[in-house]
């Protein structure tokens, strides 16, 4: 299937790494130009490097008010269009409500949830008829997961704000979806393991909890996130979609 990939341009938060890092490489091998965020130099550079001339970094953190600006900017500025973006949201620190102290909550609010509101706000406002985008969200939108309480909080909200702004912003034929991974083979699903004590136990109750008996392989979210930015997904809106192996229970 061509997804018509060729040419368009995409941002792509949290890009250098991880989940992010996993859909940039499929845009661009499927003919595309990524902008991608992130706030380590080192890492962006490294992504830069790997994939050439399709890439262009910008160090930045959602959190910021001026990232939204700063992106659009990149990618008018470098190729002058911008056609997309996977707002990819980092993941909240580990906890319990009852141990979670307000300090905490106040500052994943700022960056997991209000920096991707405001990414996604003002990149969808820029986009021209036939753009979409994506948020990374997680399986806690659907059901909670263990020890994540911010996360639990946190991402169901996002997944509303995304079906709200699918509404928003569709009938200026810009489509917004969000994506529900599971445990994917990432290196914060790697410290989300070991910061359990036992990292070969709670794999394996991971595994377990998998119909496929494996965790995902990042490019394997990559591909689904390639296929929802893409036109060959053009009706497809308003989705929450698990790329989970089956983990989650519900409907």
């Amino acid at each position: 299937m061509d997804l018509e990939l060729a040419d368009r341009v995409f941002v792509v938060t949290g890009g250098a790494r991880g989940l992010g890092r996993a859909t940039a490489d499929v845009l661009v091998a499927e003919g595309a130009r990524v902008v991608l965020s992130g706030r380590s130099e080192a890492t962006l550079a490294a992504a830069r490097e790997a994939l050439g001339d399709a890439a262009e970094t910008v160090v930045a953190d959602n959190a910021d008010p001026t990232t939204p600006d700063r992106l659009i900017r990149a990618a008018l500025d470098r190729w002058g269009r911008l056609d997309g973006a996977l707002v990819s949201v980092g993941g909240p620190p580990r906890g319990s409500v009852v141990t979670t102290t307000d300090e905490q909550w106040t500052e994943a609010f700022a960056s997991v949830f209000l920096g991707a509101v405001r990414v996604g706000r003002e990149i969808g406002k820029a986009l021209p008829h036939g753009g979409s985008l994506a948020f990374v969200l997680s399986s806690s939108v659907r059901a909670p997961l263990a020890g994540m309480a911010i996360s639990n909080g946190l991402r169901p909200g996002l997944a509303m704000v995304a079906k709200t702004l699918a509404d928003e912003l569709g009938p200026a034929g810009v489509r917004v979806n969000g994506l529900l991974p599971g445990r994917v083979e990432t290196e914060r699903v790697a410290e989300l393991d070991a910061a359990s004590g036992d990292p070969v136990a709670a794999r394996a109750a991971g595994v377990a909890s998998i119909p496929l008996r494996r965790y995902g392989a990042p490019e394997e979210f990559g591909r689904v996130a390639a296929f929802v930015l893409s036109p060959a997904a053009s009706f497809v809106s308003g989705v929450m979609l698990p790329v989970d192996g089956g983990m989650l229970r519900a409907l």
